[in-house]
């Protein structure tokens, strides 16, 4: 969860509950992600991992990003500011955080967006840690495992914040696979260990995506609203707000496809956004930051995955607890029952 929701605190609450917490290094410098590293460690002795966004190829209409800047006009006045600098920089600091994970290894590294080299996979294997790749197609799923990561995760639809496609396709979005039929897919076209993702929100989610076949899963929305999320007041409060009842795919605040509640910002813009990341995500960055200073949701990324009605505002620990008890009810229910409910 990029732009300063998965903080330290709250990766290591979920470690040292017994999950598997994770620091976004998206959007950050690589002293940034460092330091929220060393932060972690005085928190945590426990494993955890660091997600990177991989580099984005130049794809980008400059004169279509030209006519969602002037869209993006009126935006700019009522918030009184300027749209960022579309040029800002397309690869997030990639190799500078390589160089950082390389020198000071982690336990686990995933990466998004897209799938690393087999030289940078192999070279974190021989530093001891263990990688994962994100996928939201069985082609995808098959390009991971060949290029020698450790495991797989299989990102359905249903997940909140941006699709991991390797590719920006735009087909895509409209033929994405729920979650349960992706791990099932994946399943069976690789060998390697594949971890689920996208609207899981139960444990008894939890449970049907290790049915499927999945050999772990991974939250995200479930975790936003806890009290170490570092994500905005405003945001938290919208997950559950009867205003907001509904997400969508969306390009309007970054150009590349991610979900999230549907809000005025999203509905005006969401239709014309161009295929453009990270230009797009630049232009909007001054507009976000505004409306969330100002307590706007209508104008701010209110990322979120389909089961957002569902968060609950606990402790990240107490958290972890409540979903593998209810994991543990649900594969008991389902091991009394092996063929499923009677009727």
């Amino acid at each position: 969860m990029a732009g300063g929701v998965s903080v330290p605190r709250l990766a290591a609450a979920v470690s040292e509950a017994g999950g598997l917490g994770f620091l976004a290094a998206g959007y950050k410098t690589a002293d940034g992600m460092y330091q929220e590293i060393k932060q972690l460690r005085s928190l945590t002795q426990r494993p955890f991992g660091v997600n990177l966004f991989m580099p984005q190829p130049e794809y980008a209409d400059p004169a279509a990003v030209d006519v969602y800047a002037h869209q993006l006009a009126g935006e700019a006045a009522w918030y009184e500011t300027e749209l960022g600098d579309r040029d800002s920089g397309r690869d997030d600091g990639y190799d500078a955080k390589l160089a950082v994970l390389l020198d000071n290894p982690v336990p686990v590294v995933s990466f998004h967006f897209g799938v690393p080299g087999a030289d940078v996979l192999e070279s974190l294997r021989r530093a001891g840690t263990f990688t994962l790749v994100t996928a939201t197609t069985p082609d995808e799923a098959l390009a991971v495992e060949r290029a020698g990561a450790d495991a797989v995760i299989a990102q359905g639809v249903e997940a909140g914040g941006h699709q991991g496609t390797h590719r920006d396709n735009p087909e895509a979005e409209c033929a994405g696979l729920g979650v349960l039929t992706l791990v099932s897919q994946i399943r069976e076209t690789v060998g390697i260990p594949v971890v689920a993702a996208g609207g899981i929100m139960r444990g008894g989610q939890i449970a049907a995506v290790l049915a499927a076949g999945a050999d772990a899963a991974q939250l995200g929305t479930a975790f936003l609203a806890t009290h170490e999320s570092g994500a905005n007041a405003v945001h938290k409060q919208a997950l559950t707000n009867p205003l907001f009842t509904r997400t969508e795919l969306t390009r309007a605040f970054s150009g590349r496809p991610a979900r999230g509640l549907v809000n005025r910002f999203l509905r005006e813009h969401g239709p014309y956004a161009p295929a453009a990341y990270p230009e797009v995500h630049h232009l909007t960055a001054p507009l976000r930051k505004k409306a969330a200073a100002s307590g706007d949701a209508q104008g701010m990324a209110l990322w979120a995955g389909q089961g957002h009605r569902q968060a609950r505002e606990l402790p990240a620990g107490q958290l972890v607890e409540v979903l593998a008890a209810e994991l543990e009810a649900a594969s008991t229910a389902f091991s009394a029952h092996p063929k499923g409910p009677t009727r």
